[in-house]
């Protein structure tokens, strides 16, 4: 008797959502027809009317400055009230950061259906779009893993739509910082406060369960009046001197009446009715932070995804993935079963772009010599490889922690050291004596342009020593992983469209850098060091292995056999 009588409510329901999706698409479509008629309208200007253009053009301009300057003003020393979504990020989409979620939080499956359901999510709306969002994002997911993707993955992308005169000369003046975000505060509030010093951030938070020891996400946003109500009060509390906001939807910031004074300004092109500040859609497009002026320098991100997923970019990478995985399988075989001098020409057929420069002739046959130990960056797992491959000969490498899998689909020798410093210089010295041998003194992969600290355990060993400048480029997937499966790294390397790697050899060690020439260990491999951050145009760090996996996975990075 239940079924008849809710069957009706929720076919209404149905019919109501689908009647609200037709009437958005045929707005839509309005305000495109009309767009795009204006766009395509010939109108070629008079000569007498052009320099009035470009008068009131400049007296907007002028305008706009001033009141912008009003604002900085009022900010200084004040406090800001932002819109994070489409104010201080350039953006106001919220769906590639659920994508984030979904795909390096949850799975590949979960992250599909999220892209299945972006045409729900449009019809919806913005707030009931985000709510539907958060579901399939976070339904069944741990805090742990929430908390790691916000903590390693999702600061990148955020730094990088950062709106540079919000940041700037809004944001980074003012003495108290308030962040409002649509999204919940479980993705951004570690961010906003790490990284933008972020005094407090109102948002929906979302709605946890336990289940026997664990605890998970149900997906649902908590809407209580409780809730409500202590936002309310942070917004009170802020008495906020301006107010930031985006142009897709000012009037329905709820922090609005919690807003001081009676100026409103958009942004570049500004009028004046409130205390709030609106930042316009064509300020956004020439308005990047530069990397110099991140509010912390990003060294370490984890995560598999190299792009911002939008609904385009997912939809095309979803499309291509089949393909990439199996040019992955085919670029991995050509290295394994191919001789070397065929190496070049196979991975050109299949889109792998190499460069190579710098080798040195190999030695006379029949002479004995010590190795020569090449001292290497390191970007991904198959950097030896590489350097085999531009040698044309085997080069054993040396590794700190590798997986199984990975061992063993290698086409070169691969050592695994222990951490202990004797034993390690023994395995080392022993190698050494047999032939050349590949080192990445850093110990881990770090993908941005920096240096780890360099371990001097290698120049304490060796005297023909010879720098090797490696650079690796990615468009779809990160060959790396710090929280991940390391044994899909090669996989995930060699399933991008078209990935390319530079390999330069700096030539040996000058002697009076060596031990022959006095010189300590230490000293050594921070010459070493500098001399590969040149080459690349990288910068060196005093950072180390452990501090990258303490930040990334919250442990010390050591993968069992």
């Amino acid at each position: 008797m239940v079924l008849p009588a809710v069957l009706p409510k929720v076919s209404a329901q149905w019919l109501f959502t689908f009647y609200r999706a037709a009437r958005k698409l045929r707005r839509q479509a309005i305000q495109l027809y009309y767009r795009n008629a204006a766009a395509n309208k010939p109108s070629p200007p008079s000569a007498a009317s052009q320099p009035h253009g470009h008068a009131a053009t400049a007296k907007n301009a002028a305008a706009a400055t001033t009141l912008f300057d009003a604002a900085a003003a009022a900010a200084a020393d004040g406090t800001v009230v932002c819109d994070m979504h489409g104010a201080l990020l350039r953006s106001a989409a919220l769906f590639p950061y659920f994508m984030l979620v979904a795909f390096e939080g949850g799975s590949l499956l979960r992250a599909a259906l999220l892209l299945c359901m972006y045409p729900l999510v449009w019809a919806l709306g913005d707030r009931r779009g985000v709510q539907v969002m958060a579901f399939v994002a976070f339904a069944g997911l741990r805090p742990r893993d929430a908390d790691l993707v916000a903590r390693a993955v999702l600061p990148k992308h955020y730094m990088e739509q950062l709106h540079a005169a919000v940041y700037e000369r809004l944001w980074l003046p003012s003495r108290r910082k308030v962040a409002v975000t649509a999204a919940p505060r479980a993705m951004s509030e570690w961010f906003l406060k790490e990284y933008m010093a972020a005094d407090a951030v109102v948002g929906p938070d979302l709605q946890v369960v336990t289940v026997g020891r664990r605890r998970y996400f149900t997906g649902l946003l908590l809407t209580t009046e409780e809730e409500t109500e202590m936002r309310k009060n942070v917004l009170k509390e802020a008495e906020a001197d301006v107010g930031v906001v985006s142009n897709a939807n000012p009037a329905d910031q709820f922090f609005l009446p919690y807003c001081k004074g009676r100026r409103h300004v958009i942004l570049p092109c500004c009028t004046s009715t409130r205390e709030v500040y609106v930042v316009s859609r064509e300020s956004t497009r020439s308005a990047k932070l530069p990397r110099d002026k991140y509010p912390k320098p990003l060294i370490f991100h984890d995560g598999r995804l190299a792009f911002l997923p939008t609904p385009a970019a997912m939809l095309a990478f979803f499309l291509f993935l089949p393909l990439g995985v199996i040019l992955s399988v085919i670029r991995i075989n050509i290295g394994i079963v191919l001789p070397y001098k065929m190496n070049f020409a196979a991975a050109a057929l299949f889109g792998l772009r190499f460069r190579a420069s710098g080798m040195r002739a190999p030695p006379a046959s029949g002479e004995q010599r010590r190795g020569v130990l090449y001292v290497c960056t390191h970007r991904t797992l198959v950097d030896p490889i590489m350097i085999t491959s531009a040698l044309q000969r085997p080069v054993p490498a040396l590794t700190y922690s590798l997986s199984r899998l990975s061992e063993l689909i290698a086409p070169i020798k691969t050592v695994r050291l222990t951490r202990d410093r004797a034993r390690d210089a023994e395995t080392m010295s022993r190698l050494l004596k047999q032939g050349d041998l590949a080192v990445c003194p850093e110990g881990t992969t770090c993908r941005e342009p920096y240096l780890l600290r360099f371990s001097p355990l290698f120049a304490e060993l060796a005297d023909d020593m010879e720098p090797v400048a490696l650079d690796a480029q990615v468009t779809s997937l990160y060959g790396t992983t710090a929280s991940g499966h390391k044994w899909l790294d090669p996989v995930a390397f060699f399933a991008n469209p078209a990935p390319s790697y530079r390999v330069e050899f700096l030539g040996a060690v000058p002697r009076e850098w060596t031990r022959a020439g006095g010189r300590t260990g230490v000293e050594i491999a921070n010459w070493v060091q500098r001399r590969l951050g040149e080459a690349l145009g990288f910068e060196c760090t005093g950072l180390n292995r452990r501090d990258k996996y303490m930040m990334l996975a919250g442990n010390d990075g050591v993968v069992a056999k």
